[in-house]
């Protein structure tokens, strides 16, 4: 959609094919979806059910499982049928595991050209996805390119990446199969943006975004916002991972926070909070971080600014649904939809603004509810 008034936000998404991991649409004019992968040993299907719910609460649209042996595609049965979320088997080296997967319920399979093994194996994943009604994903990683082209290229680049993710796409189109998206990862920000970018003009197939093996909570999100950033900003991707060495309902968060920054995905409240400083009417940093926990719950879209002075506190209330900005003798203002409503001391402030966003997110869902209503 278009954005008339304050077009220098628009960003145009480029054009995809659209196919189905599962229930959820992939490319085209879907919603880019957010996924993770699971990190609890596969075939222990309690812990990694108990991993994939977690996921999905947080909002995860898609969630991927590794499955590097067969008591793992074993557990898979159990582990699709108990998932609120299409299933995604993460397959390396083992072809088989792939058809196991297939035939245990996945939605998708994700291989790897580097790994995979030789064209007949694939096609005889291919046969397996077709009959068991599986999309795939091309997972290609510039740390397990194919051997001859790390002969040919002598090093990782984006035209090595590039080169492998379309040969074979090659080899799935020559078998008649196009429910598939890719993905051209790299730990080095500068090579992924590059190999996204080549392969954005290559083909039209959706593309899966990824920085992988990004590091830590912290440095991987900056990694990942900086890399995905960059490329959903250009309006390329359909639906990203942020991969990082920490619980993966961090990464559905960290790629929720992403998307919201550019506009592309509204969930839960968006907190619009200051820095702080000496002029603060209240202590800033532990009310945020108090808040963020305490209205996790929130799914509905809508946002919140927490300000602690009169600098930028009216001015940033103006855009918001509930706002508070600090002012002095232990009291601050409270905004509702841009607009001074009432005082409210610093003491009991929290469950006051807790109390306020869960009664504007009623109040947004009914409308919503109410509009979808009068347009049938």
């Amino acid at each position: 959609m278009q954005n008339h008034i304050r077009p220098w936000r628009n960003i145009d998404r480029r054009v995809s094919r659209k196919i189905h991991v599962g229930s959820v649409p992939v490319g085209g004019d879907a919603p880019i979806s957010v996924q993770t992968m699971t990190n609890t040993l596969t075939h222990d299907a309690k812990a990694t059910i108990a991993q994939v719910l977690a996921c999905a609460e947080a909002g995860a649209d898609i969630v991927r499982v590794s499955c590097p042996d067969e008591a793992s595609t074993a557990a898979l049965h159990e582990i699709v049928r108990e998932s609120p979320v299409p299933i995604v088997a993460d397959i390396h080296f083992h072809y088989k595991r792939a058809i196991e997967a297939a035939e245990a319920g996945a939605a998708c399979l994700r291989i790897n050209p580097g790994n995979i093994g030789s064209p007949e194996r694939v096609r005889e994943v291919i046969k397996a996805a077709k009959d068991h009604g599986c999309s795939m994903r091309i997972g290609v990683n510039a740390g397990s390119l194919e051997r001859h082209l790390l002969e040919k290229y002598g090093e990782p680049c984006p035209d090595a990446m590039v080169e492998s993710g379309l040969d074979h796409i090659k080899l799935l189109q020559d078998n008649d199969f196009h429910e598939f998206k890719i993905s051209v990862k790299a730990s080095d920000v500068f090579l992924a943006s590059a190999a996204y970018m080549a392969i954005a003009e290559a083909t039209d197939a959706p593309l899966h975004l990824g920085i992988t093996e990004a590091g830590s909570h912290y440095a991987g999100t900056v990694k990942s916002a900086i890399g995905m950033g960059n490329l959903l900003w250009a309006g390329i991707g359909d639906t990203i991972r942020v991969s990082l060495s920490a619980d993966p309902v961090e990464e559905i968060k960290a790629g929720f926070e992403i998307l919201k920054s550019l506009g592309l995905r509204h969930r839960g409240v968006n907190i619009i909070s200051c820095p702080s400083c000496a002029r603060q009417g209240f202590d800033v940093i532990a009310t945020v971080a108090e808040l963020e926990q305490r209205l996790e719950h929130v799914k509905t879209p809508m946002s919140l600014s927490i300000i602690g002075c009169v600098v930028n506190g009216p001015g940033e209330a103006l855009m918001t649904d509930v706002g508070f900005t600090g002012g002095g003798n232990g009291a601050g203002m409270v905004y509702m939809a841009g607009k001074q409503d009432h005082k409210q001391g610093n003491a009991g402030m929290i469950d006051h603004i807790v109390e306020l966003v869960e009664k504007r997110a009623v109040q947004i869902e009914a409308e919503r509810d109410a509009a979808r209503e009068a347009a049938e």
